[in-house]
């Protein structure tokens, strides 16, 4: 089939691309400014680089038929398996996390691609599975979710890992998963966090003893409780076996569970952190228990958004970042440059090329009758969902410190080019849209 390029590229989604790029360089070069106006890192060359490089992907992504993905998106994943395997062996450790596999400065985060590979694969099982079991449907879709970021998690890089939650809620949605299923493991994970962090909380934050805790904090009392609710999820699932039309049953399993796997998920996750780790995932509730340590980012950049005002300083007239007051400033903080330099209006025109692009995907969701195709775009969108609602909610002192970049403005090349292939994709299932319907 002939490609018509001025239907394939959807020229709204490229601009909001290209301005969300051109504003990131912008304030990658503020970034590397010091205090005596001295530039200290070329990082905003190696940023425009990668925007041109993935411009390029992103075309490629664009003209490519996304539906010859399913031919061997199997093999593909089944690849990405092992170089997860790799990384966790052989990787470089960088800030804490072994998740880069290369050689000296060059290197690739296998885990930031593989959402793009994750999401076609996620993709290919709904739509395999169409006429399976809901309830098989689902749970073979969270041991794919799960196996996937448990390789993450132990390298450990619990930001990018985390991405692989709401891609596996939006496609469940997309794929029809009745909503008991998808509210309950959401229920589950949201229940075993919060059992994790609260006597973290207690001791680090609230500095103070509540009763009601010791179920969480006394072993013994921990342990009869998980028991209680093990057995009486135990005895609803007999009764769903012996009184099949009878919806009690249902619903008492239904809430036990949650809460019974919530309990014992919850004492494997403060195994696998230690307090220190947790206490970095909380500080955003009160930072100033710990001002000069786990605090500090969440303080200097609040501060940078409310110095900005309405205008702004002015471009290159920050002082949080050239004082080098903001750690990681030209990934995880740059919208806390952005805030200082350009103000609520320059933060304004960010929010609102970001609903535009996601609006736009939304459009193209709704149009598509591919149901491949819808699959992949719902897990797309997702994507871009989280990212930036979890960095922007991060450096304004709303959600935890996770190292979520915010894609297309953040230094780094890797979650540029996984961006990129994104929308590419996106524009593919836009344009096959139109050429599926005319080939039926």
């Amino acid at each position: 089939m002939k490609i018509k390029f001025l239907q394939l590229i959807d020229w709204t989604m490229l601009l909001c691309v290209l301005l969300l790029s051109v504003i990131g360089i912008c304030f990658i070069y503020s970034s590397a400014i010091n205090q005596q106006g001295q530039l200290v890192t070329k990082e905003y060359i190696k940023q425009i680089i990668w925007v041109v490089l993935g411009l390029a992907l992103l075309f490629a992504a664009a003209i490519y038929d996304y539906r010859n993905f399913e031919r061997y998106i199997s093999i593909v994943f089944g690849v990405l398996i092992i170089l997860l395997i790799l990384t966790r062996i052989f990787g470089k450790t960088i800030n804490g996390a072994k998740s880069w596999l290369g050689i000296g400065e060059f290197g690739i985060q296998p885990s930031e691609f593989g959402k793009i590979l994750y999401i076609l694969f996620l993709g290919w099982y709904f739509h395999k599975t169409e006429e399976w079991n809901e309830r098989k449907r689902f749970f073979g879709a969270f041991l794919i979710m799960g196996f996937t970021m448990g390789l993450i998690l132990i390298q450990p890089d619990l930001g990018t890992a985390s991405v692989y939650i709401p891609i596996f809620f939006f496609m469940c949605f997309a794929a029809g998963v009745p909503l008991r299923y998808i509210l309950g493991m959401l229920s589950f994970g949201m229940l075993t966090v919060l059992l994790a962090i609260l006597p973290v909380w207690q001791d680090q934050i609230a500095g103070h003893t509540y009763a009601l805790l010791s179920i969480l904090t006394v072993n013994k009392i921990r342990v009869l409780f998980t028991a209680g609710f093990g057995a009486i999820t135990l005895t609803g699932l007999l009764g769903m076996l012996f009184f099949r039309h009878n919806k009690y049953y249902f619903w008492i399993t239904y809430v036990s569970a949650i809460i019974f796997g919530a309990l014992v998920c919850s004492l494997a996750v403060t195994k696998v952190l230690k307090p220190y780790q947790i206490q970095r995932l909380i500080i955003f509730l009160d930072p100033y228990t710990d001002k000069q340590g786990s605090g500090w980012n969440i303080i200097q950049s609040k501060t940078a958004i409310g110095a900005g005002g309405f205008f702004g300083k002015g471009f290159l007239r920050g002082t949080q970042s050239h004082l080098r007051f903001l750690p990681e400033q030209s990934t995880d903080f740059i919208f806390s440059i952005l805030s200082e330099e350009a103000g609520f209006l320059g933060g304004f025109i960010v929010f609102a090329l970001y609903f535009l692009l996601m609006g736009r995907m939304i459009l193209i969701i709704r149009r598509t009758t591919n149901h491949y195709g819808y699959y992949v775009a719902s897990g797309i969108l997702g994507l871009f969902f989280f990212h930036f609602m979890v960095n922007v909610g991060m450096v304004m002192g709303i959600m935890p410190i996770t190292g979520i970049p915010l894609l297309f403005l953040s230094y780094g090349g890797s979650s540029m080019w996984t961006a990129m292939v994104c929308v590419g994709i996106m524009m593919s299932v836009n344009y096959r849209h139109f050429a599926f319907m005319h080939q039926e």
